[in-house]
């Protein structure tokens, strides 16, 4: 090793500004890296959004961010600078959720930001779309989403057991970010469901409470596989109101299955909505029956449905990960989605 770069990697000064970061309270708990201003304006080059526009805001709190801010939390996050632009549509899309716009941050359950990427840029900048989509290993998708959970923290001064209140928290809840695998998917992507052109980058983004493993690798048929993912939808556990929203991360070989089968992404989200649901009485055996709602009391066999109704927003379905097991995930939304993405700028 020269002596420079043995300077340049000097671990004392590496290990001091870390303490200094985490000191400070400015962390997550992992170190960051120090955002100087030579940093942040190779961050703001790459973008055509004036510095000091309001890239999100929180209004309960009448605190907002600029997009110097959101650059300042993507330096410390360990992003690119070519990754800036996908941090800031982001923030776009989650600024057009109602969960986000609400108390969805401070929020008891701790909900997460799932980030998901459609379009050319997935490859431009290495995001992942395959196999271990929401696991480690891979830049672009541990340090977008991490600079949101840090615009959070010191944009909006939203920290662990202050102003953020959550009983017990999401896995991962800064590190969900994945691309759409729409290579290997027999549907249009996410984007286009949203009204995007083909072929332009864009990105999504809800806030979502947990993730829960759909493990069908022995089918027959394409209707076993919908009746686990039904059976797995209206579980109760995720049942805090009158209905449950959901989405869907489908693995490219249980989406192969349904369209051999002739079924579109439309078909399969039909099929699971009219068959998802509860009785009133299956309900208040574990203590949450419905009576207490407009419309109530409820006779013993009326049936709930889990999900409102079969549109693309209430049911998000996304093909991510690889084939090498018929491994899918369903995931809780917090609230309602708006159904949005919004293109990469």
């Amino acid at each position: 090793m020269s002596e420079h770069v043995a300077v340049a990697l000097d671990p004392d000064v590496a290990t001091g500004v870390a303490e200094e970061l985490y000191g400070r309270g400015w962390t997550d708990g992992l170190p960051a890296l120090p955002a100087t201003e030579e940093s942040v304006q190779r961050f703001l080059a790459t973008t055509q959004r004036a510095e000091d526009e309001v890239a999100a805001h929180h209004p309960q709190l009448e605190r907002h961010v600029t997009v110097r801010d959101v650059a300042v939390s993507a330096v410390m996050a360990g992003c690119l600078p070519e990754y800036f632009p996908v941090v800031l549509a982001a923030w776009d899309a989650l600024s057009a959720e109602r969960a986000a716009l609400g108390g969805g941050w401070q929020s008891t359950s701790g909900p997460g930001p799932l980030i998901v990427v459609n379009g050319p840029i997935r490859h431009q900048l290495a995001i992942n779309s395959e196999g271990g989509v929401l696991g480690p290993g891979f830049r672009a998708n541990a340090t977008i989403p991490r600079a949101i959970g840090l615009t959070v923290r010191n944009g909006f001064g939203i920290r662990p057991r202050e102003l953020e209140q959550a009983t017990i928290g999401t896995v991962g809840r800064w590190q969900l970010c994945i691309g759409e695998n729409e290579e290997a998917s027999p549907w249009e992507p996410l984007s286009e469901e949203a009204g995007v052109e083909p072929g332009v980058s864009a990105v999504a983004a809800t806030l979502v409470r947990t993730f829960e493993v759909v493990d069908n690798r022995s089918f027959t048929s394409a209707q076993e596989v919908l009746g686990d993912f039904v059976d797995t939808i209206q579980r109760s556990g995720a049942l805090i109101g009158r209905h449950s929203p959901t989405g869907i991360l489908l693995n490219p070989a249980h989406a192969q299955l349904f369209a051999d089968a002739g079924m579109s992404k439309q078909d399969v989200r039909e099929w699971i909505v009219a068959r998802a649901g509860r009785t009133e009485a299956e309900l208040q055996a574990v203590g949450k029956g419905l009576s207490h709602l407009p419309g109530g009391p409820f006779a013993a066999d009326h049936r709930h449905p889990t999900l409102a109704d079969a549109k693309p927003a209430t049911l998000p379905i996304i093909v991510a990960g690889s084939s090498n097991a018929a491994m899918s995930m369903v995931f809780r939304v917090l609230g309602l989605w708006s159904g949005r993405s919004f293109p990469v700028r």
